[in-house]
């Protein structure tokens, strides 16, 4: 009791603090636990999702479950990457050639059959970019035994496409130097 006669009431612990006698080295084994957690975790999911998704597209493709699970080869639907420059996008009847019977309700499958019909074509998000003065051929590659995977990463683990490497001179140098082909100027610059 004060001398006015009020009775005092027992002092609360400080707020915000750790308690009295709460060492502080638990405070960093506490932090560390949790960031080693959390550094786990995004390890763990890494693994689950491998890769990073790509630009959404009109219609949602699966590289994965075609080309990985399906084990559908590249060449099924980028043909013209055995013959040309250009690996291309296939026009939506390869498409067709599977999903006119397989998995015809699923609405984006629905909607690729009504584009079809009405001669519309998917416009695509672009993934991968080289810049106008650049020329480079596919099917020159690939003839030399170049596997796509080398610059398009493993589409077999993507769901959506996404650039694996950044297509600059120096990725291809170190390329053409490695394989001991020639790194002149003029054969990529036309």
């Amino acid at each position: 009791m004060t001398a006015a006669g009020i009775q005092e009431s027992p002092k609360a612990p400080q707020q915000g603090g750790p308690p009295r006698g709460f060492p502080l080295w638990a405070n960093a084994v506490a932090a560390g636990a949790i960031l080693c957690a959390a550094l786990a975790a995004l390890v763990y999911l890494d693994r689950l999702y491998p890769v990073g998704l790509g630009p959404r597209q009109p219609i949602p493709f699966s590289h994965r479950v075609h080309a990985g699970i399906k084990h559908i080869s590249c060449f099924m639907c980028h043909d013209s990457a055995t013959r040309s420059s250009r690996a291309g996008i296939p026009p939506l009847q390869t498409c067709l050639l599977c999903h006119s019977r397989v998995i015809r309700t699923y609405p984006y499958i629905a909607r690729l059959r009504e584009l079809v019909a009405q001669n519309q074509p998917v416009v695509w998000q672009r993934v991968n970019w080289l810049p106008e003065f650049v020329y480079f051929d596919h099917s020159m590659h690939l003839r030399r035994g170049i596997d796509c995977g080398h610059c398009h990463g493993d589409i077999r683990q993507m769901d959506r496409v996404a650039g694996a490497v950044k297509f600059e001179m120096g990725f291809c140098i170190r390329c053409h130097k490695a394989n001991k082909v020639t790194h002149d100027c003029f054969v990529c610059h036309r």
